[in-house]
Parts: C-alpha cells; structure tokens; sequence
C-alpha cells in the first residue's frame, strides 16, 4: 500500500531523473535564443516606461496623479508585458534548475539559461518597481483587476513581495558564487546580458550578507530549488511558442473536426486560434493570440471566384483568363509555385504569420489548435479576391517580434489580416481597431473578436460568425459552441485554462 511519503519521495525521485537526462543541443540553443529574446522584451518595457514621463514620472511624487483613460491602459498594457515576458523567462529557468546534475557543455550551458532567467527577472523587476513606485497611485492602478486583459487583483504587490526579499537576495548571491566555479562563459549575447543584469543588481545594493562560498551557495540552490520562480506553468520553456510540454502530439481539436469545418470554409474567412499550454505571443493580451487567412486550394478559388464582378476586375489587371489563380501566378510564379507545394501530405489552404515568417501551411495543420473560431468578413467576392492578391504580397516575409504596424518588412499574424484587408481604392476592405502595445500600434486577435462583439446587430458589422470550436481541457475535447460563447470570450484572460 501506498504512503503519501513514500508517493513523495517517488515523484522528486522521478523529477531528479528526469532533469539528469540529457538535454537535445537544439532545444538549448533554441532556449538560449528565446533567454535573449525575452530578456529583451524587458528591457523594451522599461525603456518604453522611460520614453514616457507622461506616464511614468521621472522623479517621484508627494501625490497620485489622475491619469485618463487611455493612459491607464497604456501602464496596464506595459505592465501586462512585464508580466508575460517574466513568467516566460521563469518558465525557462526552471527547466534548468538542476545544472548540477549535468555535466561539461551541457553543465555550463545549462546554468547560463537559469542564471541568466534569474537574474534577468530580477534586474528588471528591480528596475520596473523604481520607476513604478515613483507614482504613489500605481500601488492601486496596478493591483487593479483587469479582466479585460488578464490581470489579477493585487498582481503588484505579489511581484513585489517575490523580488523584494532576502530568500531571493540570498539566491542571486548564491548563483553569483556558483558562477565563478563554473567552466568558461562564452562571449555569447547570453553571457553578456546576464553579466550586465548581476551588475546593476549589484549596484542596487539588494544584497549586504558576506559573500557565500561556492560550496555553501550550491547547497543553497539545491535546497531552495529556485523558490523565486512564479508557480505558473513550471516547465513551459519553448521557443515562442513552437513546441508545447503538455498533451504532445495531441490538440484538443481533432482532425474529423477540421474535416467537418473545411466543408463550412470560404476563400478570404478569418481564422482564430488558440493553443494551450504555449507561450505564444507573448506581451500581448487576450485569450485569443492567433489569425489566420484562409485561402482555399486552387480548385475551390477558381469555383468560389466565378463571379462577374472578380473576372472583370482580373482582366483590368491584364490577365486575359479572367481567372483569380492566373493573376496569383503571374504577379508571382515562384510564390504562386510554393501555395502548390504539399504540406505534410496535404494541399496549402491557409496563409498565416507564424514564427518562420509569413508562410503556406495546410487547414489540417493551423487547425490543429485547442480552440478554433471562423468569421467571414461581410465583403464582395471582388473584395476578397483583391484580400488574397495582397496577402500572397506579404508571403515569405519574416515574423515581426516587434509587432510594429508601421513596418511592412514584417508581418505579425494580425497584421497579414489587417493588411490583406486594409481599405484602399481597390477595396471596401475591413477596419480593424489598433491599441497602443509600448508605443506601438498594433491589433491583437483579441481585439477583432472584441470589436466583433462590439458591432454584432448595428450597421457596423462587418463579419459573420461561422463556427466556434471551444476547447475544454478538463473533457480533452474540443466542442462546438454558440455565438453567444464566442462574443464573451475576449473577456477570458490569457492564462484561461488556468481557471476552468
């Protein structure tokens, strides 16, 4: 029979094994590039918070200010951002934490990711709560609630009890001692961050106690197993969202589902997606963090296009066919060629902005996603077709990790939607609203289901609903829901599977 004890002891035998087994070279590469990329998400946090002193005083002040709407918004977006961005970088650190076990490059490698996530977490939390603190009102803007964007009551003072103490001071001089016992550091961008973050760490003066001798600090990182690490998603630590750690192999949608929805689909429908248990998009908002263009497959564009309206327009380009795939393949061949090329066995049917840029894949493959909805923009058949010219414009271009608008060298999910419909003299086009992300203008998916919800039943809609396909974890299935469900559910914060 079994003890809780003996069940214990078990589970951390099992956790220890685990974190000895040897670690692929690309996931680490693929974790030290992500290391840097968020680190430098928040470093463009803080810089953003000092670009603005409108909202971020410079200096501190005797009262709270009275900020307007939309400058709250602005500090509950950049705050949001910090949040996203530190809990990806805990996500990380903490499948390192036990460097120890490992040997030689993987060792050395393997404490860089986790020293660098610590201390990269710390500095900028630091920094963030300087600035922050400047502003006597912040202490309740921040502990706000915010379900609009996913922030939880008293999330401030949470990050400020968890950075502001001496468990974590104590482990930041624990890894600064264990560090100096490590092999070599590369001149790597990793290296040089992290070295830059213990410096101003340092330099703060959080931590006063005598220096710990490398024995001494290794047991206290074995023994606090890095206790300053969100408890959120442990383990999640995958680059920008391209591999996931629970329920592999397996989304919540099933490919008999995606079957039944290909029958619904049009060429120029809004795809939305939402995977769990991924750190996709981070920095920003909303339950809903993906779009996609649907494209249809040769055959279904030459018959859905067979509208009077489409050839005549096809013809004033000068393709003498009349034929929407025709004018696709002489604007581009090459491009036109690649929308031809399978993939994985199945015919191209959606255009979207993922992390390898702007590319082709398959319905069967961007559907394979744990919620899925489908609008149809209310537009002419001209007006899409004009959609899809533009959209096979922007294709081979990179992801914008940025999620700048402003820019067309490249392209954010949204933004392929955004600019494939974007009104001009050739098309109605669609309108979607842009919210300001750290200075930047830029359409989160969450904001078109929010603004579909917004216009449903005036003159101003300008999509249908078609399809919603909620996924429930708890069932591991994905169902079919109703409209209503899909108007409300911009409102579920990020972290929603959370909360079921």
């Amino acid at each position: 029979m079994w003890r809780p004890g003996v069940l214990l002891v078990v589970v951390l035998s099992i956790t220890v094994l685990a974190s000895a087994a040897p670690i692929p070279p690309e996931r680490i590469q693929g974790d030290l590039k992500a290391l840097e990329i968020y680190r430098n998400g928040l470093n463009s946090i803080i810089d953003f918070a000092k670009s603005r002193p409108d909202l971020f005083p410079p200096k501190k002040l005797n009262s709270a200010r009275m900020l307007s709407r939309d400058q709250k918004e602005a500090v509950w977006n950049a705050w949001k951002g910090f949040l996203d961005y530190t809990l990806a970088l805990d996500a990380i650190g903490k499948n390192y934490e036990h460097f120890y076990l490992k040997r030689g490059e993987e060792r050395d490698n393997s404490f860089l990711i986790a020293y660098g996530a610590f201390v990269a977490q710390y500095r900028f939390a630091l920094e963030f709560i300087q600035v922050a603190d400047r502003d006597p009102g912040f202490r309740t803007l921040l502990n706000e609630p915010v379900p609009e964007i996913g922030l939880p009551k008293n999330s401030y003072e949470k990050v400020k009890l968890r950075f502001l103490n001496v468990a974590r001071a104590g482990e930041f001089a624990a890894l600064e001692a264990t560090r100096k016992t490590i092999a070599d550091e590369e001149a790597s961008a990793a290296s040089a961050s992290a070295r830059e973050d213990a410096k101003y760490v340092w330099k703060a003066g959080v931590w006063k106690g005598e220096e710990l001798t490398a024995k001494n600090a290794l047991r206290l990182i074995k023994r606090s197993g890095f206790t300053a690490y969100f408890p959120v998603q442990a383990g999640v630590s995958e680059w920008m969202g391209d591999t996931k750690i629970l329920r592999q192999n397996r989304s919540l949608v099933t490919q008999q589902q995606i079957k039944e929805m290909a029958a619904r689909l049009e060429p120029g429908d809004i795809l939305l997606e939402r995977r769990e248990w991924y750190l996709s998009n981070i920095g920003l908002p909303g339950f809903w963090p993906h779009a996609a263009l649907y494209i249809g497959t040769p055959e279904q564009r030459k018959s859905y296009f067979q509208d009077a309206e489409v050839k005549s327009w096809v013809l004033e380009q000068g393709v003498a066919s009349g034929e929407i795939d025709d004018l696709l393949r002489s604007r581009s061949p090459e491009i036109y060629a690649l929308s031809l090329k399978t993939f994985e066995g199945h015919s191209p049917r959606v255009l979207e902005a993922m992390s390898e840029g702007v590319v082709f894949t398959s319905l069967e493959h961007s559907a394979e996603a744990d919620s899925v909805a489908v609008l149809r923009p209310r537009l002419l058949k001209k007006d899409k077709a004009v959609a899809l010219l533009m959209a096979f414009h922007y294709m081979g271009r990179p992801y914008d990790f940025n999620f700048d608008f402003l820019t067309d060298s490249r392209l954010v999910c949204t933004e392929l939607i955004y600019k494939a419909y974007e009104p001009s003299k050739q098309i109605r086009g669609l309108r979607f609203p842009l919210v300001d992300i750290l200075g930047r203008k830029t359409t989160p998916a969450n904001e078109i289901v929010k603004q579909f919800d917004a216009q449903f039943g005036t003159p101003q809609q300008q999509i249908d609903f078609i399809l919603f396909l909620d996924g429930v974890e708890r069932a591991g299935k994905a169902v079919s829901s109703s409209l209503e469900a899909f108007r409300e559910s911009w409102k579920r914060p990020k972290w929603h599977i959370l909360k079921e």
